[in-house]
């Protein structure tokens, strides 16, 4: 599922935005849930890093469209920005926060499907994938990218990232199927690795960058070895 945010304070253009955004999902048989916020200032407020995509108005009162993208840049790198304008110009600085694109007013179909087409196609073809994390304290949206290992402990998955742990009730097999393309891989019925943080494998212990060591099942062993040889094309020993 896709996550898109809409920060627009006109609403007829957010009851267009959402007759569009319905459209395009029946049109393509995609999962995409919308939020809507009356402006940039709510936006910034209520944000959480766990959305794929925004769109921002650039004109809107109290925090505008540009505004707001500097302020949600200092907290999410990854999420894509579309900006909503009615100059073209107006769009022109961007590039200062990382913006995908522009949608011009009065918003077309045609040409918002294909803006909306794009970003999807851009957050599907990441390296790493963004998961939504809710866990006991709250929700965040991390990357696959961040996450070191997850391992299963007293029917509690321990979610290890570069800089917390987080807990959530899941199995790892429902979890570890949603990193299965992105360079992880299960060692034992216990706990799965990312292949990027590995460091060493000796005998049937398994070393992270942080210094972790996890025991490899033995009937996981010549799979692990077999993937880690793959994924450093022989430069593992």
């Amino acid at each position: 599922m896709f996550r898109i945010g809409i920060a627009e304070d006109d609403p007829s253009f957010q009851k267009t935005i959402s007759e569009y955004i319905e459209r395009y999902k029946k049109e393509t048989n995609i999962d995409i849930q919308a939020s809507f916020f009356q402006d940039g200032n709510e936006l910034v407020f209520k944000y959480e890093p766990i959305y794929d995509v925004l769109l921002l108005d650039i004109e809107m009162p109290k925090m505008n469209g540009m505004d707001a993208a500097r302020e949600i840049r200092k907290r999410d790198q990854r999420v894509l920005i579309i900006f909503i304008t009615n100059m073209a110009q107006y769009a022109i600085n961007g590039y200062e926060v990382g913006a995908l694109d522009f949608v011009l007013k009065p918003i077309k179909y045609f040409s918002f499907s294909m803006k909306l087409e794009k970003a999807l196609k851009s957050v599907k073809g990441q390296e790493s994938v963004n998961i939504l994390l809710e866990y006991k304290d709250g929700m965040k949206k991390v990357s696959s990218d961040e996450i070191v290992y997850v391992e299963i402990r007293d029917h509690w998955l321990h979610i290890f990232t570069v800089d917390e742990e987080y807990q959530l009730l899941s199995t790892l097999k429902e979890f570890a199927a949603k990193l299965a393309d992105y360079h992880f891989i299960c060692c034992s019925s216990s706990f799965c690795i990312n292949m990027k943080y590995v460091t060493d494998f000796q005998k049937d212990i398994i070393t992270l960058n942080d210094k972790t060591e996890l025991k490899v099942s033995r009937s996981k062993k010549k799979e692990v070895k077999q993937a880690l040889l793959d994924y450093y094309k022989g430069g593992l020993r």
